[in-house]
């Protein structure tokens, strides 16, 4: 005997799937339905997708820091003199025994695996420069380059995206036109260069902010107030957001002129709404998932920019400490922030890819 039954499913995209079913036998199992099925198959995806994602993860992190090291190993500097500031007075026999202490003495390829097995248990060893564990220094310097890309993220966005609307909605006219250069010329010019003409601007001929420094020299760090560390911030942030608004302004203006050259848009205007209006209702959520996309995908350039600025800006930094364990050879330093900087690339990309799941259901199936 048959049984007529009907199941309905609503996507989150808007569209009714039906799925009809006639004559299912008395004691069919619903398991073997379509809809348990794709349900099934959109896990296991899922899992895939996950899996993947730390696969290559870890081949990022071992191809990254397996080129650092040897890039490091294979420089001129030598990190037992730099350790020592290039004392001349030091003797081969401490020289030797220098290089017995950190291991320096055997292979290259030894050093690498007894770093990565060290790694992996969670010791990330200790700096030759510092002359302590690398794992203080990166807690000690951590928070300077977080709040430093924070800031400079939320804003090159904000801006980004603010102004990309408006050059939009403005197409053809002048603000539009001088968008469109100052993106291009955002472009082009180099971090390092825009921050040393901030500070001969802003702090030397204006002496509206200090130059550089996280906090203002001769203070204790317990009498630094919170308005002190955010003046020390603003020149920085602002040199690093101007890396990342042109990308974001661009995008979004491509993305937004598409949305008003739609049909739907054109038939919104006919009904009267204006252009606030539609930018709430019709251009807002589509032209927001590319701009996130971009944005995201910036976290790359971020971390690399804030090497500049640090070093522009004197910002005790993750970036600035990178830069001098490159130039004195500590390498358990430069491969710790290295494999820091490459996870930070990777949730970056994670998070971009999730949020364009989360805002664009399409993409889910």
């Amino acid at each position: 005997m048959g049984i007529n039954s009907q199941y309905c499913r609503v996507d989150l995209g808007g569209k009714i799937k039906i799925y009809i079913w006639n004559t299912l036998k008395r004691g069919d199992s619903l398991l073997e339905s379509p809809l348990f099925m794709e349900g099934e198959q959109t896990n296991m995806n899922n899992k895939q997708k996950f899996v993947m994602k730390i696969m290559r993860f870890i081949l990022l992190v071992l191809g990254v820091s397996l080129l650092s090291f040897f890039l490091l190993k294979n420089s001129p500097v030598d990190p037992i003199m730099a350790s020592v500031n290039y004392d001349s007075s030091l003797t081969p026999e401490q020289y030797q025994k220098i290089a017995e202490y950190y291991g320096l003495n055997k292979p290259i390829g030894t050093q690498y695996l007894t770093w990565l097995k060290n790694f992996m248990s969670g010791d990330f060893g200790n700096s030759l420069i510092y002359r302590k564990p690398v794992i203080e220094i990166i807690k000690a310097r951590a928070g300077a380059s977080a709040a430093l890309m924070s800031v400079s993220w939320i804003l090159s966005g904000l801006l980004g995206f603010c102004l990309g609307t408006i050059s939009a909605f403005k197409r053809g006219k002048p603000f539009d036109r001088f968008i469109k250069w100052f993106s291009y010329l955002q472009v082009t010019v180099p971090t390092f260069w825009i921050g040393l003409i901030f500070l001969l601007v802003f702090s030397v001929q204006l002496k509206w902010f200090p130059i550089g420094i996280s906090t203002p020299i001769g203070k204790l760090s317990t009498d630094v107030t919170l308005f002190d560390k955010i003046r020390h911030l603003i020149l920085p942030s602002i040199t690093l957001s101007v890396l990342g608004i042109a990308n974001v302004t661009l995008h979004t203006r491509e993305k937004m002129i598409d949305v008003l050259n739609s049909e739907y848009v054109t038939f919104a205007k006919s009904r009267g709404e204006n252009n606030f209006q539609i930018f709430k209702n019709h251009c807002l959520r589509n032209a927001l998932i590319p701009a996130i996309t971009i944005h995201f995908s910036y976290f790359g350039e971020l971390f690399g920019g804030s090497v500049l600025a640090e070093q522009v800006f004197s910002y005790p930094g993750l970036g600035s400490t990178l830069t001098e364990a490159g130039l004195k050879g500590d390498t358990p330093l430069l491969l710790a922030i290295v494999v820091i900087g490459s996870f930070f690339v990777f949730v970056g990309n994670t998070l971009a890819d999730l949020l364009n799941e989360l805002l664009n259901p399409n993409l889910r199936r």
